[in-house]
């Protein structure tokens, strides 16, 4: 691995909250790690591939992550969607995201495996059906969803169909179980949603095949496209985002790709990062529009690098888990907006939280108006 500077990152983890201030060096250099300014990646799958996983509860604002950081155009985010290349699946945290199709059996098996237990014992403690009722209902679905998918409305009906009621949560819960298992994923899109498709038609190889059943090397792997997206970042950023143990990112550590520097402390990011923040330090103080579950926001165990406290709980009310869209100036979240109007007269509404420099409202207006909305 190369050698780095280590930024002030490291010595500002070690403050107490309150004493904490934006960092925006280290926010510049993650907005170019994560490919939101400088060179983008070729192709939506290119970008998805480069992360290995990105959030996706709320599939607009996923899909306009891919295409932000590829070539910005939604329609190429669908099509690699219609061609299988990109999937959704639960591959770790019990939360969904968007990943390579190639991908998502092995980072389920490796990430994947706590958060399916604990749905499981819930679903013992919970609910009235069992297992075998699960297996029933993928059976009936692999009928039915074979070469074509199904809705999710097709899917509540097939539950019905098998004797399993589907309100109450039982729908979520057995596509959950479905879908972390690698029986089924969220793959083609239907024109408003993504279709339920058989995963075998759809997903690479599990743990086995893909490394031998190597886990190190997986965690490596996987590591090592974290680091090149999202750092500087700490092998604690990893484990949170991952939830692998530490010790096992401990031992994956001297495996990690040749283009990762390690910066010290346990710390690490993409070894060109310092070159390209140079080539394109202006656009990295410019302003950006991004969706509300962006890995940018979501992708560190401390936001407070990108924020103050207060902007962090105006941007998450109630830190109830739902993150608004947020605009970024300099790297630092300055606001919230929202597309306000009737198709075809759409308009920029924004929520100043921290000062939001009058210079950035014509660029934060193209930036709008370039932006890959799934519809109108």
């Amino acid at each position: 691995m190369g050698t780095w500077k280590a930024q002030s990152v490291l010595a500002r983890r070690r403050l107490p909250r309150c004493s904490r201030m934006v960092d925006r060096q280290l926010a510049r250099s993650r907005l170019v790690a994560q490919r939101l300014v400088g060179e983008r990646h070729p192709t939506p799958t290119a970008a998805v591939v480069a992360f290995g996983a990105m959030q996706g509860q709320d599939l607009p604002g996923a899909l306009a992550s891919a295409a932000l950081r590829s070539t910005g155009r939604i329609d190429d985010v669908l099509a690699a969607l219609d061609a299988g290349l990109i999937v959704r699946g639960y591959p770790m945290r019990g939360t969904v995201f968007l990943t390579p199709a190639a991908d998502l059996r092995w980072l389920s098996e490796l990430c994947g495996t706590a958060a399916l237990r604990n749905a499981r014992m819930r679903r013992e403690r919970n609910y009235d059906f069992t297992a075998d009722d699960i297996d029933r209902i993928y059976a009936a679905v692999r009928e039915r969803a074979a070469g074509v998918g199904i809705s999710r409305a097709e899917y509540q009906e097939i539950m019905a169909e098998v004797g399993v009621e589907p309100s109450g949560g039982r729908s979520y819960h057995t596509l959950y179980t479905l879908i972390a298992e690698c029986r089924l994923c969220y793959g083609r899109w239907s024109g408003r949603e993504q279709q339920i498709m058989l995963a075998d038609e759809l997903l690479g190889p599990g743990l086995a095949e893909r490394f031998g059943g190597d886990e190190i090397a997986a965690v490596a792997e996987l590591a090592s496209r974290y680091f090149l997206t999202h750092g500087p970042a700490t092998l604690r950023d990893f484990v949170w985002w991952s939830k692998l143990p530490l010790t096992k990112a401990r031992r994956a550590v001297g495996l990690f790709s040749p283009d990762v520097a390690h910066l010290g402390e346990e710390t690490f990011a993409r070894a060109s990062l310092p070159d390209e923040l140079a080539a394109c330090a202006k656009e990295a103080r410019s302003g950006l529009l991004l969706p509300g579950f962006d890995e940018f926001v979501l992708g560190y165990r401390d936001r407070l690098f990108a924020m103050d406290e207060h902007t962090h709980t105006r941007l998450v009310p109630g830190n109830n888990g739902v993150f608004k869209k947020s605009v970024v100036v300099d790297g630092q979240v300055r606001g919230t907006w929202t597309r306000a109007g009737a198709a075809g007269r759409r308009r920029l509404e924004l929520e100043e939280l921290a000062t939001l420099p009058k210079s950035a409202g014509p660029g934060l207006r193209r930036r709008f108006e370039q932006y890959p909305f799934v519809g109108e």
